[in-house]
């Protein structure tokens, strides 16, 4: 069944909202990059990013609906999903504090691609001709924008791939918790796993600089609060459509990240992204494409 259009413009609003609070959370971490290690960062991001999280379990009718539990079976689970997300985390806030925003950003855009790889070993998923074409083109996106044996590859560029492949396999590892278990539940694991993988990592490295100064106090908490909210948003909408509905407005994120970067950092990397980026999406888009085609498919056909 189709959505009805005030609720797929809704979720066309939140996806959208969602897509450039996490470009705006960009902006924050690559400005305080320069003076705080990228795994405190995260750290403060899963810690304030908690508000949200919380807000969201309480707000869930589903989630009342089940009594209100805080335990689910698949505990582990649910907390291995946050340390692919720290994972995914320390190596992207680290790229966009080593690389233009928008070039980062776009290169985290081939998780389409890879949740497709994912899911035939983890999940058991029958992938077909067009699905590989799409995994082949937007690899090929990837490799035009990083321009590997060229005086203008870093091997900087390989974390966003890291990132999206950390992303990818919390995205994949979600269909494996129960049905029953409310969304919100699964994101409160998932967040906690998170801050708890962060300060692992910000242990292990011991990379912590004192915080000094309110504003660098408030940006932090905006960090936090507005990845969390962004979360808030992704939940929002596909709540209110399906993914494969939504998933083509994910890629506003590109332009977002690059009016983004150009009023804040004055980057401009055209001729790193294009013709590449255009791979990128057009993979993602055949994904997309392919998943409503077949969805619609398999919808049983009425007759009177």
């Amino acid at each position: 069944m189709l959505p009805a259009p005030s609720h797929f413009l809704r979720a066309v609003i939140y996806i959208l909202l969602a897509i450039l609070l996490f470009d705006l959370q960009g902006v924050i971490i690559k400005y305080l990059g320069d003076r705080y290690p990228v795994q405190q960062l995260a750290t403060f991001r899963n810690i304030f990013g908690l508000i949200p999280s919380l807000l969201v379990l309480v707000l869930s009718r589903e989630w009342h609906s089940r009594g209100r539990k805080l335990a689910i079976r698949q505990w582990r689970l649910g907390l291995v999903r946050g340390f692919y997300i720290a994972m995914a985390q320390f190596c992207f806030y680290l790229s966009i504090t080593k690389m233009e925003l928008a070039t980062a950003s776009t290169l985290t855009y081939i998780s389409p691609v890879l949740i497709t790889i994912l899911s035939v070993p983890i999940l058991r998923h029958r992938v077909g001709i067009w699905r590989w074409l799409a995994v082949l083109v937007g690899f090929l996106g990837v490799l035009l924008i990083m321009a590997p044996g060229t005086e203008v590859f870093t091997p900087y560029s390989l974390l966003p791939i890291g990132a999206a492949f950390g992303y990818s396999l919390s995205t994949v590892c979600v269909r494996l918790v129960d049905d029953h278990v409310p969304t919100a539940l699964i994101n409160m694991y998932a967040s906690v796993g998170a801050l708890l993988g962060a300060l692992g990592i910000l242990f292990a490295t011991t990379g912590y600089r004192t915080v000094t100064g309110v504003q660098d106090w408030l940006l932090l908490v905006a960090m936090g609060l507005v990845g969390g909210f962004a979360v808030l948003g992704l939940i929002s909408a596909y709540r209110l459509a399906k993914p494969a509905s939504l998933s083509p407005y994910e890629y506003f994120g590109i332009p977002f990240a690059f009016v983004l970067g150009w009023i804040f950092f004055d980057e401009a990397p055209f001729h790193k992204l294009i013709p590449g980026v255009f791979l990128i999406v057009a993979g993602g888009m055949l994904i997309a494409w392919r998943e409503r085609k077949k969805r619609i498919d398999s919808m049983p056909v009425l007759t009177e």
